[in-house]
């Protein structure tokens, strides 16, 4: 009867000590919630790695599932490092993770079918920089003129590509130049080049600087040209440069972005992506980054160009929020 009753004490001791086990892994995602999670970002130097520090932060405390902000080369990189379940989240571009699906342009030949999107988060402008002097004041008017477009295969580069060709130009209609932003604007003030494409949130740093020395002019996309790129390629969202971000420049100026936005492999439960989606978009104010104030619901669905992970479609549902 002692033997009897030992055994029957232990096996309760193991039930209780499993039961709590469960508790502890499962929290809000069920019980297929990891405990922990890996945040692809960006360099140290730039937004993506801060911003995603404090989403980490969110995510470990609203949904109990430990979250980490990891610095990376950024947009394309983390794409494959999500392809490759290297990851669980990634910050990237909404052109860049586009091209991944497709596979096309840096992507080509190797498209990728893993993942999906939670939402975007804040506009990447693309600008069209000049000096004021130039001539230059619509994109036709950058024919046979000597244009920086980043490096071939870059996001810059394609975003250039792509707004010359709903202009009716194409890369042989200018004098490409494969310059990086600080190039780019170094050209500019030193008259060796007429014009630089330039995808950065604004205000632009190496932008800032040229205007400290230079009358900078940014160069408008009409709406109409607008309406035409996002239709083609529906990453892109209408934006505005506000007059006052640069010296000398007062009016707002309208152009395209395309925009930073929170990548997830699908591996990922429905009940963890919606855990996920509602902590960011429910907490951004919480946020103490300057790219916060873009964080918003109604805005979470611009650009986004590929498939909503379900998780994350079910909280937009559920809060009446769609894509236009």
């Amino acid at each position: 009867m002692l033997l009897v009753l030992a055994l029957f004490l232990a096996a309760c001791g193991g039930n209780d000590d499993e039961s709590n086990g469960d508790d502890s892994a499962s929290d809000d995602g069920g019980e297929d919630a990891p405990k922990f999670l890996q945040m692809l970002t960006g360099g140290t130097s730039g937004t993506y790695y801060p911003l995603g520090g404090e989403m980490a932060t969110i995510i470990s405390d609203e949904t109990g599932i430990e979250t980490n902000a990891v610095s990376s080369n950024a947009s394309a990189d983390n794409v494959i490092a999500l392809q490759e379940e290297e990851s669980e989240l990634a910050f990237v571009q909404t052109d860049v993770v586009a091209n991944a699906i497709e596979g096309i342009n840096s992507f080509d030949g190797n498209p990728v079918d893993n993942v999906q999107a939670i939402g975007s988060l804040y506009p990447e402008t693309i600008q069209i920089v000049t000096s004021a002097d130039s001539g230059i004041a619509s994109a036709e008017d950058l024919a046979g003129k000597t244009v920086s477009v980043g490096a071939p295969g870059s996001g810059t580069y394609v975003n250039a590509e792509q707004i010359l060709e709903v202009h009716g130009l194409t890369m042989d209609d200018i004098d490409a130049q494969n310059l990086d932003f600080g190039e780019s604007t170094s050209g500019i003030q030193d008259g060796n080049i007429d014009a630089a494409f330039i995808t950065a949130g604004t205000p632009t740093g190496a932008v800032e600087g040229l205007g400290a020395t230079t009358d900078v002019s940014i160069v408008p996309v009409s709406q109409e040209k607008i309406d035409e790129l996002i239709e083609q390629y529906p990453y892109y969202a209408a934006d505005t440069i506000a007059g006052g971000t640069y010296s000398g420049i007062d009016e707002d100026i309208t152009t395209v972005a395309v925009l930073a936005m929170l990548a997830v492999t699908d591996s990922l439960s429905e009940d963890v992506v919606y855990d996920i989606t509602k902590a960011i978009y429910e907490n951004a104010g919480n946020m103490a980054h300057a790219k916060a104030e873009f964080i918003t619901k109604e805005a979470a669905l611009d650009g986004i160009g590929i498939e909503l992970h379900p998780g994350a479609q079910k909280y937009f549902d559920e809060i009446g929020v769609s894509a236009e």
